[in-house]
């Protein structure tokens, strides 16, 4: 048996230093000090002892977790990581968890849920997207595959309309065949699947004149020009050709802008 003969308050607010016999043995929290009726001149066995330990050690766990949650929401893998970072000991992190779980504060398909909501009403990722950042959180596959099988294809419009936005302001700058190109593209590489990016070009307004598709024309043909105007011209004209095939036009509008019929060959060095 030995004697609480003291109990001092730290700088750390709700933190105690515990003195058994005159002696410093271990901090204990404000928490845990309640618990057991910490009181000076309290007789406290090697049983007892233990018991406060292991109650302060998942108080501190559970402490720091509800913390962490204040922030903003958290999957279980994130609180167990963040534990595992401040030095909490398995059992007492898991203990933290489970106590978490139990009480509804860390819950996966809730966090799941609210990750798609958010991002189907401001976000651009498209599903493969979101499932690999649910995964990355820790979230099972199971979880992620089921919730976002509740959400409807055309749902994802919207994500996939605002990931592409600026690209619509090339109409005019690039070839019609080219804008849809770097927008199909854009939205395979932000998640979205064949069927939902072919939903989402059906309903952006890529239509563009004649004057739009010769006004690309002239901007991508004047910069192929600069590009390989150092060649001689038969080399040049070959290079430029391949530019601008690559760039989505026709062999019919290649083949007026090498004739000068979109700007005069005499002019192009004044570009």
């Amino acid at each position: 048996m030995v004697i609480i003969t003291k109990l001092g308050a730290q700088k750390r607010p709700g933190r105690y230093n515990l003195f058994l016999d005159n002696h410093y043995a271990f901090s204990v929290s404000e928490r845990t000090v309640a618990e057991f009726v910490l009181l000076k001149g309290k007789e406290l066995t090697d049983e007892e002892i233990n018991k406060i330990q292991e109650f302060d050690t998942n108080a501190k766990a559970s402490d720091l977790a509800a913390k962490y949650l204040s922030y903003e929401m958290r999957t279980v893998y994130e609180v167990l990581q963040y534990l595992k970072k401040k030095g909490i000991s398995l059992e007492a992190t898991q203990n933290a968890v489970d106590e978490l779980v139990s009480l509804g504060y860390l819950n996966d398909e809730q966090y799941a849920q609210l990750f798609i909501k958010q991002n189907l009403n401001i976000g651009s990722e498209g599903p493969r997207s979101i499932q690999n950042k649910l995964a990355k959180k820790g979230i099972g596959n199971d979880i992620i595959e089921n919730e976002l099988e509740k959400i409807d294809e055309d749902s994802w419009i919207d994500p996939g309309v605002k990931a592409v936005k600026s690209l619509t302001n090339k109409v005019g700058s690039v070839s019609k065949t080219e804008l849809e190109r770097k927008i199909r593209t854009k939205l395979m590489t932000r998640g979205f699947n064949s069927d939902m990016i072919s939903s989402v070009i059906s309903v952006l307004d890529l239509s563009s004149s004649s004057d739009d598709e010769l006004e690309a024309l002239k901007k991508q043909g004047i910069k192929a020009y600069k590009r390989f105007r150092r060649f001689d011209e038969r080399e040049r004209k070959f290079k430029i050709k391949r530019y601008l095939y690559t760039h989505g036009f026709s062999s019919g509008e290649i083949e007026a802008f090498l004739n000068g019929e979109v700007i005069p060959l005499d002019e192009l060095e004044d570009y």
